[in-house]
């Protein structure tokens, strides 16, 4: 949920991850806490949601209020989760990030070995909209294959026919674009368990490298493995452009 009532000033801080209660009090007794460039002296002054957008903490600008949804390339090796005993997604973000309220979660997840758009977010209302069968957007991806393309395989992808190894319900239809004999674009519009690398391993293929690198009508552009980026309204608006109807 937005954050619409004014905070103090050392509840604020501590929210957003900056610190304990008086951790973050120190700083704002210290003078680093500033509005429009004035110290806030006080833990206790109320901040508004507006005024926190023009706020800095040792010169620079605090982080985004919630509702916080940020963009990541997330690189091979990594995990979507909290709980992995290797390197986690939440390993590329600034500490105070894992201590926001509300947290950060995922909006889908990609495999360990697989690269490419992550979204995190801390708004329960977009993630529902994200993953929910109904309203979640199409995902892009780009795969490299062990063997070269069966020919057959765009048409029975396309078909909406294709049931997976375990599972009772055959797949949604996906388009598959060759790009050469071992390289294959993917629009998906649901998004399974390891889908694409059972759904060639159907075709008797193994996907050797997958990239997912745009969601709905955002692409993950020039964003450099391991880094990511604070979206804006528009760009979550472009996330639901591409949602069939």
């Amino acid at each position: 949920m937005p954050i619409e009532k004014p905070l103090r000033a050392d509840r604020l801080l501590t929210g957003l991850g900056y610190g304990s209660r008086r951790e973050v009090s120190g700083l704002i007794y210290n003078g680093a806490f500033c509005l429009d460039g004035q110290p806030v002296e006080d833990p206790s002054t109320k901040i508004s949601p507006d005024q926190a957008r023009r706020a800095t903490l040792s010169g620079e600008a605090i982080d985004p209020l919630a509702p916080l949804t940020i963009m990541l390339h997330k690189p091979a090796g990594i995990v979507c989760s909290r709980e992995d005993s290797g390197r986690i997604v939440y390993d590329l973000l600034p500490d105070r990030f894992s201590r926001r309220v509300p947290g950060l979660s995922c909006a889908g997840r990609l495999d360990r070995d697989s690269t490419g758009m992550v979204l995190m977010t801390d708004d329960g209302q977009l993630l529902h909209r994200l993953i929910a069968p109904k309203s979640h957007p199409p995902k892009y991806y780009r795969a490299t294959l062990e063997d070269p393309l069966r020919p057959d395989t765009a048409e029975i992808f396309a078909a909406g026919t294709l049931m997976l190894d375990g599972e009772k319900k055959p797949l949604k239809p996906v388009t598959l674009n060759a790009l050469d004999s071992h390289t294959v674009e993917l629009i998906l519009h649901e998004g399974r368990y390891h889908q694409i690398r059972r759904m060639f391993a159907a075709m008797g293929n193994c996907v050797s490298t997958l990239h997912r690198f745009r969601i709905g009508g955002l692409d993950l552009g020039n964003l450099s493995p391991g880094t990511y980026r604070i979206l804006n309204e528009r760009d979550v608006a472009a996330l639901f452009a591409d949602v069939l109807g």
